[in-house]
């Protein structure tokens, strides 16, 4: 994983998988527990920094869609006790590895997941049911990118049914009227995520993650109010890394002391 998280090898393994196919590792300093495979599919930073972005408070539902392992489901109620995070995934592995996340995370109570397909959704999810809705949905196009070889890799990194439209569409659906969406997503797509959310979300807020001071920005954090009529703003967003390779103090805040971002 990348260098948001600190391996340990006390972490148990979900039930009939072996130990040695499983990589544990820490989040937020400690405060989730999070189990992945050791080889293909590997959540990295950019889950973290989204639950980090996602202004939730005690007493909110939120809809974490492609929630995967759990890491942004997690990272986020970690951060907000009392809020309650709803996790949607369409794979059942993916299903099992974020249940047990939660179990060893000590956030069971507050943390659920679903397994289902966005473009069927179970009936368990109510359309309006939530206050905020976080996603991260696959980077790339699937008539632009070559699959992984391994399927749940390509799952999460490239488009299949689902669309980026799709996506938008959804999580308008799950929101309560004047509800917060945030997403994370490659900047060079700029301009598939304005198009997407024409129409269906307004008052937004483009927030660039820098990789380096100087360089160009290839993550946007992305929110955006369910009907919202403000003017779109342009945020200065957050230097990941310093010019010594280490993450800058910001970074670092969120990271490892489970700080929030509020642009």
């Amino acid at each position: 994983m990348n260098g948001a998280s600190e391996s340990r090898p006390d972490a148990l393994p979900p039930d009939g998988l072996p130990p040695d196919s499983l990589s544990p590792d820490f989040l937020l300093g400690g405060r989730v527990r999070l189990l992945q495979p050791a080889s293909g599919y590997r959540a990295a930073i950019d889950p973290v920094f989204l639950a980090a972005a996602t202004a939730a408070t005690a007493g909110e539902r939120v809809l974490d869609v492609g929630t995967g392992t759990g890491a942004a489901a997690l990272c986020l109620a970690a951060r907000v006790p009392g809020v309650t995070v709803v996790g949607l995934e369409q794979r059942a592995d993916a299903c099992g590895f974020a249940r047990r996340n939660a179990a060893l995370s000590g956030l069971a109570e507050q943390v659920a997941v679903v397994e289902g397909d966005l473009l069927a959704p179970p009936d368990g999810l109510a359309p309006g049911g939530f206050d905020r809705v976080m996603m991260n949905p696959p980077y790339l196009r699937s008539d632009a990118a070559s699959h992984p070889p391994d399927a749940w890799k390509a799952a999460a990194n490239v488009e299949g049914a689902a669309g980026l439209p799709d996506w938008v569409r959804f999580a308008s659906r799950m929101l309560k009227p004047r509800g917060s969406l945030t997403m994370v997503h490659r900047a060079d797509r700029i301009d598939d995520i304005l198009a997407a959310l024409q129409g269906r979300f307004g008052s937004l807020v483009l927030a660039p993650l820098w990789p380096r001071p100087g360089q160009d920005a290839k993550r946007l954090l992305v929110i955006a109010r369910k009907g919202g009529r403000a003017p779109a703003r342009l945020a200065a967003g957050l230097v990941v890394h310093g010019a010594d390779g280490g993450y800058s103090t910001e970074a670092a805040r969120v990271l490892r002391d489970a700080g929030a971002l509020v642009f």
